[in-house]
């Protein structure tokens, strides 16, 4: 299915611009209409103030000024988008919506064909439910969701892209999600890690059936293996994105347990933490 529309979630971070000229990349390449939505959650500061301030008039007063100061950053933000869209020629419309960030994004993003949102800055992690917006939008949206690293510029959308296939099913599903994207690719190159402890434990070439897939969409992807018993699974994708110049990172998301994966570790949450590529992702 092509992608005709797209939804880029905004802030007032550092990492803004980036995600915002990616996703106007991705747009004109594909032809799409592009959604900017801007998520304004002023229920938390209120609550704090009123503890802070309890039964005192104060505590509204300094909201209103949060408020204020809160809707100016919206407005350099829209300006910034509009702008964004007339100098690229790309169709696309501004929504400021005021609610729980995640929510509100997960929601959006299913009436859109694809999401990009940002990957979390651990030195400026927001202390509200932002700080859930790529696991939300991912776990509940039903939609693919492209996440955006916080560092770094990135000037191709899918020049070589790599698929991490392990035969589950959000790999699976993020393998057709991606195709769209494997069909521009220059290169596509399919990598199973660690096939022996996984379910894709066939003799051969383990990604050798799914490249076999892909060949009947028309997509030429090599199948490649890698293997090492003291080296994680997200570890050699990451390293293997070094060592192949990989610019778009495929893979299925939380294959296991949030809660496992917080107790235990998961490829997920290493690469959410330490992507060097934009990524996406489907669950």
């Amino acid at each position: 299915m092509p992608l005709k529309d797209l939804l880029v979630h905004l802030d007032a971070s550092s990492a803004n611009r980036q995600r915002l000229d990616y996703a106007l990349l991705l747009a004109a390449r594909e032809d799409a209409h592009l959604v900017g939505l801007y998520t304004l959650d002023m229920v938390p500061s209120l609550a704090e103030l009123a503890r802070a301030y309890p039964g005192r008039i104060e505590h509204y007063e300094t909201y209103i000024k949060l408020r204020g100061a809160k809707l100016d950053l919206t407005k350099q933000a829209e300006a910034q988008f509009r702008d964004a869209l007339r100098r690229e020629g790309v169709a696309g419309e501004w929504r400021l919506v005021e609610g729980p960030h995640d929510q509100t994004v997960a929601l959006h993003s299913r009436y859109a064909d694809l999401a990009i949102v940002g990957q979390i800055d651990p030195a400026q992690r927001p202390a509200d439910s932002a700080a859930r917006i790529p696991e939300a939008t991912l776990l509940t949206s039903g939609r693919p969701v492209m996440i955006v690293p916080y560092a770094g510029t990135f000037s191709t959308t899918g020049d070589h892209v790599l698929v991490g296939w392990n035969a589950t099913r959000e790999a699976a599903r993020a393998l057709a999600d991606a195709l769209p994207f494997l069909d521009r690719a220059r290169k596509v190159t399919v990598l199973t890690v660690n096939p022996a402890q996984g379910i894709d434990a066939e003799p051969g070439i383990p990604a050798a059936d799914i490249a076999l897939h892909l060949a009947r969409h028309g997509v030429n992807a090599e199948a490649a293996t890698m293997g090492a018993d003291d080296i994680g699974t997200g570890d050699l994708l990451l390293n293997y994105i070094a060592d192949c110049g990989a610019d778009l990172l495929v893979i299925g998301g939380y294959g296991h347990a949030r809660a496992r994966e917080a107790i235990f570790g998961g490829v997920t949450r290493q690469i959410l933490q330490q992507m060097t590529v934009p990524v996406l992702m489907a669950h």
